[in-house]
């Protein structure tokens, strides 16, 4: 059995002036939601064997918050995984070693929202339906696997286990209240 972990990094500011898009940095309320996802990661006793993570100044920040509030991880940044798309994404899945059963990957839609699509079967009435409306900012999909290594996972042979949004932990994170 394997277990994957996507997190998309919380809310950037659009605001501050970069250069780079890969160096926009959180706003306050997406440092709150990081930190508030990090505490109910830890809170629902997710542990993670691996994190790898676009090295973007977003996911850094959405890591040290959520680290705040889960505790310390250690990641290892990726740059093939700064605005990757599902294949590529796939591609970096199928390299990591057997002795791994649980991932968890940190980066950027629209890859990791089409990545969970591929994975999970298109089943009515599940959670797949929430990924498929919106995959907010800081978001957590879990996935799992019937696998005994990550080169076997395919499409549709996932099951989506949990969707938590920022919104579902702590309402005041909801879109309505910016």
């Amino acid at each position: 059995m394997k277990t994957l972990t996507l997190l998309r990094h919380a809310k950037s500011g659009w605001d501050d002036p970069v250069a780079r898009d890969f160096d926009r940095p959180l706003n306050p309320k997406g440092r709150r939601a990081a930190t508030t996802m990090g505490r109910h990661l830890r809170s629902i006793g997710l542990r993670f064997d691996r994190v790898l993570a676009s090295p973007a100044v977003r996911v850094q920040e959405t890591l040290e918050d959520v680290g705040q509030g889960y505790g310390a991880l250690s990641p290892e940044w990726d740059k093939r995984l700064y605005l990757a798309s599902a294949a590529s994404l796939l591609d970096i899945i199928h390299e990591c070693p057997a002795s791994i059963a649980s991932l968890l990957l940190v980066g950027h839609n629209p890859g990791l929202e089409d990545l969970v699509l591929l994975l999970a079967p298109d089943e009515p009435g599940t959670l797949r339906d929430c990924v498929e409306e919106k995959y907010p900012t800081a978001t957590l999909a879990e996935l799992t696997f019937a696998v005994d290594d990550w080169a076997q996972v395919v499409a549709g042979g996932a099951t989506l286990t949990r969707f938590i949004r920022p919104r579902d932990v702590d309402a005041t994170l909801g879109p309505e209240s910016a």
